[in-house]
């Protein structure tokens, strides 16, 4: 099991702060102490579209003068919209992206069944509150629209030698796994497999997110943990801090039930919520503190378990 940085941490959206690069992230990942990358496909880290062939190889090369992995492209997903050409449009991007990791050589794409997407505020990142489209579409049309542009997708996971991941991530699919391990089972599909994270299992008791994990044994295939609720006290010691109101993510029991089951893939930091100090966006230094943090909390119980 390896530990991973994933690029949404450092793009320049969710703290007062530039983009760092996607090479930049690979050098930062190398200097920080992680195994391998995961790199979501947003501007302007790594678009594909803005990544020419030259581009694509000179990243591939980079990663390996480091010894850096590049373990997953991760898309940004949404297959529930009522609307034809946006459902079609993401198919098509997921078909570039699935293109985009056979060029750098990732056997990983991770997707959304429906991401709800972000916004810029004063030039900074937020979450919408709510997305409205009319007609409104009914929960059973959502989820079977995903299924069937998550079949097409994987149509061409074999020809770009990569396999999908559904992430348990809202909305459409709940919170738990429950509902994630179900449509991969109704998409049917070999190359189609999960992405199992445990901050969004929901409940974190020993019980459930034990069985959560041996439930899905044969098909976990990526997953991620968070930085934010992390960070660095005074003396280097490791603060964890409640987010959002939430109980703490179980991840001793999450990082034993994977090595149990043989888990061998990464699990990737990720920063992906406003980085706020006092009610303000902090800056880059402040993320830094959160990533140390929770790689060595994580370094730590990978170890114990």
């Amino acid at each position: 099991m390896k530990l991973a940085l994933f690029t949404v941490t450092y793009c320049g959206f969710w703290y007062k702060g530039r983009a760092l690069s996607l090479k930049e992230q690979i050098q930062k990942a190398k200097t920080m102490g992680f195994d391998a990358v995961t790199i979501e496909t947003k501007r302007p880290v790594a678009f594909p579209a803005d990544l020419g062939q030259k581009a694509r190889k000179e990243v591939r090369e980079h990663a390996d003068s480091l010894g850096v992995e590049l373990a997953a492209v991760e898309t940004m997903s949404n297959f529930a919209s009522p609307i034809i050409e946006d459902r079609e449009n993401n198919i098509l991007m997921v078909k570039e992206c699935m293109r985009f990791a056979n060029d750098l050589g990732v056997p990983i794409v991770k997707i959304f069944a429906a991401w709800k997407g972000t916004m810029r505020i004063n030039g900074l990142g937020w979450y919408p509150e709510e997305v409205s489209c009319k007609p409104s579409p009914t929960h059973l049309q959502q989820w079977n629209w995903c299924v069937e542009a998550i079949r097409d997708c994987a149509k061409w996971a074999e020809e770009y030698e990569v396999t999908l991941a559904l992430q348990n991530h809202p909305p459409v699919i709940n919170y738990g796994y429950e509902d994630a391990l179900q449509m991969v089972r109704e998409v049917d599909e070999d190359g189609v497999k999960l992405c199992l994270d445990a901050p969004l299992l929901g409940r974190q008791d020993e019980e459930y997110v034990r069985e959560a994990v041996q439930e899905c044994r044969d098909l976990v295939t990526l997953s991620h943990y968070g930085s934010l609720e992390f960070d660095e006290g005074p003396s280097g010691e490791i603060i964890r801090r409640s987010f959002q109101g939430r109980p703490h993510v179980n991840y001793p029991t999450f990082t034993r039930e994977l090595k149990q089951i043989g888990y061998g893939g990464v699990l990737s930091s990720e920063e992906c919520s406003p980085v706020l100090e006092n009610h303000q966006y902090g800056s880059i230094e402040t993320v830094d503190r959160h990533v140390r943090a929770a790689l060595r909390y994580m370094k730590k119980i990978a170890a114990e378990a």
